[in-house]
């Protein structure tokens, strides 16, 4: 635990590691380090004491540069977590345009039910102070009712806004006018839901390493952010912003650099004619099985189309002779009959080609996350090795 003031005076260029149980302490503690020139490092508060000690530990060795304002963890789908650093200025030029976006001013209420080792809540930190507005963060589970009638904005993922929609569903009162929503899988129909309440939701595609890269705030699609130049070669996106991250602690990472400024992370995108954006998932996420490649969040999105299942993780189980088979992990409806293997194949078959129908399928009763909210395939991966998932035959 790790607590600073302005008068303690931190070394500016320091990173100062912060872990607290409650996230209020732990955002006093990051703007005190913030306002006295130091870089916070905010770890998740559900790491074992030993992991965090050995990142901290490595943190504090190194020195960053006096341009450096933030660090922040990227985790990816494969829950390594990598510090990414980045200038105050790289955050601060997208603040007038986000700004914008959600009409936000300095009586909005913003509340952030994301940890804040997340680079997304700690973005959403830091464009409401510059506001002027109030930040609320969970003191309990983040889809908890007490939240949702000081909030006027929400900025989350699509995991945390299906949470806070169900409750308002539910009769719960609520006073959220916008939802700023990023990370995964931000459905057609939850935006509908979330419109129906009353609730406007603007959608992006970002990373940790880019900010922002593209945004939909009329559910037409993601068409690059306001100051963003885009690319594609190969099928992957390239990106040249003033948003774009530092680079990271010491380890090498997804961000690639050419010498002209375009910058990527790996990202796999469809564009079609009126220039919008379809994310196809990561190179280093791709599936190889024979002789096909399956970028898993395909299929999630198709199989979170699909009756009876509420959500789904796709990834590669390794194969001697196919190089690995397609495997799925999924959370089914409540309530709903226990559906078969053949049952779902037949349910997915007018949505997905025959390479990418799942040959193993398995159910759980809560889908492991990374704490950016990404669903950790690696961990999900050795689950079903170690048959801790129960297969659907």
């Amino acid at each position: 635990m790790s607590r600073f003031t302005a008068d303690n005076n931190p070394q500016v260029g320091k990173i100062h590691p912060i872990l607290e149980r409650d996230a209020t302490n732990a955002l006093v503690a990051l703007l005190a380090v913030r306002d006295a020139g130091g870089v916070p490092l905010v770890g998740d508060s559900r790491w074992n004491t030993q992991y965090w000690s050995a990142v901290s530990a490595h943190a504090r060795e190194k020195s960053v540069g006096a341009e450096t304002a933030w660090a922040s963890f990227s985790s990816g789908s494969s829950g390594a977590p990598r510090v990414i650093l980045r200038s105050a200025l790289s955050w601060s030029a997208s603040f007038a345009a986000v700004t914008k976006l959600l009409a936000l001013t300095r009586d909005d209420v913003v509340f952030v039910p994301a940890p804040l080792a997340s680079s997304l809540s700690l973005f959403a930190v830091a464009h409401a102070r510059s506001v002027g507005a109030s930040i609320l963060l969970p003191g309990r589970p983040s889809s908890s009712i007490d939240y949702l009638t000081p909030a006027t904005v929400v900025h989350a993922t699509p995991q945390s806004l299906r949470a806070i929609i169900e409750l308002i569903e539910d009769g719960a009162p609520h006073t959220i006018r916008v939802a700023l929503v990023g990370g995964d899988h931000l459905d057609a129909a939850l935006r509908q839901r979330s419109t129906d309440l009353g609730i406007r939701v603007i959608g992006y595609y970002g990373a940790a390493e880019l900010s922002f890269v593209a945004v939909d705030d009329d559910g037409l699609g993601l068409l690059p952010f306001p100051g963003v130049q885009t690319r594609i070669e190969g099928g992957e996106l390239w990106v040249r912003s003033d948003y774009v991250a530092s680079g990271y602690l010491g380890e090498l990472g997804a961000l690639r650099s050419d010498d002209e400024g375009w910058v990527t992370v790996g990202d796999l995108v469809d564009v079609d004619p009126s220039g919008r954006l379809t994310l196809r998932g990561r190179t280093d996420g791709a599936i190889l099985t024979s002789s096909a490649t399956v970028m898993p969040v395909e299929v999630e999105a198709a199989l979170r189309e699909t009756t009876g299942i509420t959500d789904a993780v796709v990834f590669g189980l390794p194969h001697e002779r196919a190089g690995s088979l397609v495997c799925a992990v999924l959370l089914l409806s409540s309530g709903d009959v226990r559906p078969s293997a053949s049952q779902l194949r037949e349910r997915v078959a007018a949505r997905l080609p025959l390479t990418h129908i799942p040959r193993f399928w398995f159910s759980t009763d809560a889908i492991p996350r990374t704490s950016t909210d990404k669903p950790a395939r690696s961990q999900m991966l050795r689950d079903v090795l170690d048959k801790k998932v129960q297969r659907l035959g």
